[in-house]
């Protein structure tokens, strides 16, 4: 038992580190399951709603403030972490407190914005901030060309790496599940690399939180959806993905050193770049000019339905994902336990989503 312990990377299979981080995630995953309905029958009566528009598919006012039950649930579990394991935090409370602050910032501008508008122009400065807050707390890609510019390029391309994927998550959400699906697949897989390596506790940390709450909202996003987690819950999924996808000693050294860590995120990527490209091609502003021109209304064009949709480009990710774990040459054993338990969780989440209900929804909520 010890040395199957030894093979999915836990050292100390008697320690509480492990420990911490399921039960991160468990109380992630119940909080933001549990909370949903709270949130959704006060956002119902203060009118906190998406409109039918160009961009969403919901043909009916569907709350938005899935985000704040995201955040909440987020924050619960690394109080609980903070409890149980408070000497080791001490080590990398610098890194979470940036990552957790810069996501509680953009979670404000986010649900703002979802329910008054802001500029694109003041958003992407607000980014931008948040970004240099986690380069001060030395969360970023270090640029080792061997070139005067190297310190300069590591704030850049951090910036860009921060900023494009919050923006990234953000536009992929515009179908039921899509992007807390793709959040939850990338922070489980992320979770496993991060965990074989111990001076990335603060990832490891952060990403059970973030993979548990993402299941959570699922339970009540996969469609018919009840909630949405609107701009809050994407930026702060695009954020924290980002932002812990970097934690460790990562040096770009050539081109291909990006690959790694853009593999986990690449179905988010691919989307916005091949939007941003047709967009700046029609004249456009690709962060306010909402359209149907990304990968699943391509899909849902095609004639597959959204749950189709949904399951196809959870299997893009999970396969992405597989082998950006395969390219760091994390253990098999490690890699195999990580799908499972990815599938098996995610499976139980959709079996219970779609299940008859003795009672309807609205009655409760």
């Amino acid at each position: 038992m010890k040395a199957f312990f030894h093979s999915i990377g836990i050292a100390q299979p008697l320690g509480l580190g492990w420990i911490t981080v399921v039960l991160s995630f468990v109380v992630a995953w119940v909080v933001t399951w549990r909370f949903i309905p709270l949130v959704r029958r006060f956002a119902l009566k203060v009118g906190w709603a998406d409109q039918p528009n160009a961009r969403r598919l919901n043909r009916e006012p569907l709350p938005n403030a899935g985000g704040l039950a995201i955040f909440t649930g987020v924050i619960a579990a690394l109080v609980l972490a903070t409890a149980l394991r408070p000497i080791v935090l001490l080590k990398v409370e610098v890194q979470i407190l940036a990552i957790l602050l810069g996501g509680s910032i953009l979670v404000l501008v986010g649900f703002i914005d979802d329910q008054f508008g802001l500029p694109p122009l003041f958003r992407l400065a607000v980014q931008i901030l948040t970004a240099l807050l986690l380069v001060a707390s030395r969360i970023r890609l270090e640029a080792a060309f061997g070139t005067p510019f190297d310190p300069l390029l590591s704030v850049l391309i951090t910036v860009v790496w921060i900023v494009g994927l919050t923006n990234a998550m953000n536009l992929l959400d515009g179908l039921d599940g899509l992007a807390g699906g793709v959040s939850y697949i990338t922070a489980m897989s992320l979770m496993a690399v991060s965990a074989q390596f111990s001076d990335r506790a603060a990832a490891t940390l952060v990403l059970a939180a973030l993979a548990g709450a993402a299941l959570g909202f699922l339970r009540h996003n996969f469609h018919p959806s009840r909630i949405i987690m609107g701009d809050a819950g994407a930026y702060f999924f695009g954020y924290v993905l980002a932002a812990t996808s970097i934690l460790g000693s990562l040096k770009l050294t050539t081109a291909l050193s990006i690959v790694p860590p853009l593999l986990f995120l690449l179905l988010p990527f691919l989307d916005t770049a091949q939007v941003f490209i047709r967009r700046l091609l029609r004249g456009q502003n690709p962060l306010a000019t909402p359209g149907r021109d990304h990968v699943h209304h391509w899909l849902l064009a095609r004639g597959y339905s959204q749950r189709s949709v949904a399951l196809i480009l959870w299997g893009v990710t999970l396969v992405f994902n597989l082998l950006g774990m395969l390219w760091q040459g994390i253990r098999p054993m490690a890699i195999l336990l990580s799908v499972l338990t990815t599938l098996a969780l995610l499976a139980f989440t959709v079996w219970r989503r779609l299940r008859p209900e003795r009672v309807p929804y609205s009655s409760k909520s």
